[in-house]
């Protein structure tokens, strides 16, 4: 590579191989879960009018004040990459009339944009998969979208993962909280962290969740959520607790878990490594794989009427970590290898080859290099049988036949067969086990 190639831009990755493997495991996992909750698939635009994120976010957020990829494009226009995607949607909700079709279930996947320090499992482009209910206000759809979140992760096959939950409350709870939190940190204000004191006039929540040594003291003794939940909001909360006991969603309650935006009511949740967990070694026991809540205040924001809504988003990349490269991500194995030992067959190659891909079966074809090399790659493939045309020479013609090892016996098949009765013949070892009863690590019989 020359000195004057360029380098990929820090914070920004290439997915190759078992990586890239275990990503699209992932999101096919995703799409085939919110099927089976019959939540729709929306495309959103990777970029929107500033206004749409500074509004719906916060002015004073770390995400709008520091690490939004804005630019101005040529009509003047401030635009910004997407730095998450419950915003588009639901500026997308109201601008395109989606409100006839409330209560809608709407998931998407795709990446994302944030300027801050890359590090292990967080980028500067990252992706996420993500799931909304929008016009729904009873704590069933909460339910719902946490039943959604869980099987995901369980189809995934990750483990050691706990759902952590609180309520924020609804508007008046909520605001009773903030008022004595803000009375509480107020009276230690210059004991606590520069960020703390900076978010204690503008975002007093924030704190609860704060990372800093010399907050924790102070977080410990905080106000709780509890002694200001008004009958409605604590029925809502026992309403959510009781429905995901029902679906066998195990969580536990997390009475500092809070959303620092004003439009965040009522549930708030987040999916967290278990301490010691095998998730835990890899991402850390803080790191949240999976996290949401409902924000019930947020369509306003955008200048909609007031409208119920709750969702979640997890990062591709971080699931993609804690899958790894494991059997079930590659399951999709290689099924056969298409080969020859003579010049000339290679188009009964590339039509058997077709007609296996045809019938579902994944294929491989070799057809380069001499015949020990080619025997070679194939073995190294580990595909469940390895298939070689070559000339008859029983019959001294060029007609040809098809030789495939299974374990330690080798089957003949005639071309003069029908091709659909020599797929059904591969089919047949494929998946009859008391045929050859082997682990599905085969070698060409030399």
């Amino acid at each position: 590579m020359s000195k004057n190639t360029p380098q990929a831009i820090r914070g920004t990755q290439d997915i190759f191989g078992p990586d890239a493997e275990a990503f699209a495991f992932v999101v096919e996992t995703f799409e085939r879960v919110r099927r089976l909750y019959r939540f729709r698939r929306v495309e959103m635009p990777v970029f929107e009018k500033t206004e749409v994120f500074a509004r719906s976010i916060g002015e004073t957020t770390d995400i709008v004040s520091k690490e939004m990829y804005s630019f101005e494009d040529r009509g003047g226009e401030s635009l910004t990459l997407r730095p998450e995607f419950t915003a588009g949607i639901a500026r997308a909700y109201l601008t395109n009339g989606w409100q006839q079709h409330a209560p809608v279930k709407l998931a998407t996947h795709g990446p994302l944009f944030r300027y801050e320090r890359p590090q292990k499992g967080r980028y500067r482009q990252f992706h996420q998969i993500d799931a909304e209910i929008i016009g729904a206000a009873e704590p069933q759809a909460d339910v719902e979208l946490l039943a959604m979140a869980d099987q995901v992760i369980r189809e995934l096959g990750i483990t050691g993962v706990t759902l952590h939950l609180n309520t924020l409350g609804d508007a008046d709870s909520r605001e009773a909280w903030r008022a004595a939190l803000v009375e509480h940190f107020r009276a230690v204000k210059g004991e606590l962290s520069e960020e703390s004191q900076e978010r204690l006039e503008k975002n007093p929540l924030r704190i609860l969740d704060s990372k800093d040594r010399r907050d924790r003291q102070f977080v410990a003794d905080a106000p709780v959520i509890d002694q200001f939940l008004s009958d409605e909001a604590r029925s809502f909360f026992d309403a959510v607790t009781s429905g995901l006991d029902a679906a066998g969603v195990k969580w536990k309650r997390a009475e500092s878990l809070v959303r620092g935006l004003d439009y965040y009511r009522h549930t708030a949740f987040e999916f967290i490594p278990d301490e010691g967990s095998e998730a835990a070694g890899k991402l850390g026991s803080q790191s949240t794989i999976l996290g949401g809540g409902r924000y019930d205040g947020l369509m306003e924001s955008l200048g909609g009427a007031p409208t119920p809504a709750v969702g979640w988003a997890a990062g591709i990349e971080r699931l993609a970590m804690l899958v790894g490269a494991s059997d079930t991500v590659l399951s999709d194995r290689l099924t056969y290898v298409v080969t020859t030992e003579h010049e000339g067959l290679e188009p009964i190659a590339w039509r058997l080859a077709s007609l296996l891909r045809q019938a579902g079966s994944a294929t491989d074809v070799i057809l380069t290099g001499s015949v020990k090399k080619r025997f070679k790659k194939a073995n190294s493939l580990e595909a469940d049988a390895i298939l070689v045309v070559r000339p008859d020479s029983d019959k001294q013609s060029a007609d040809a036949l098809i030789d495939f090892k299974v374990s330690d016996e080798e089957q003949r098949v005639d071309l003069e067969m029908e091709f659909e009765d020599i797929a059904s013949r591969f089919s047949e070892v494929e998946f009859a086990e008391e045929y050859h009863g082997f682990d599905a690590k085969l070698t060409f019989l030399q």
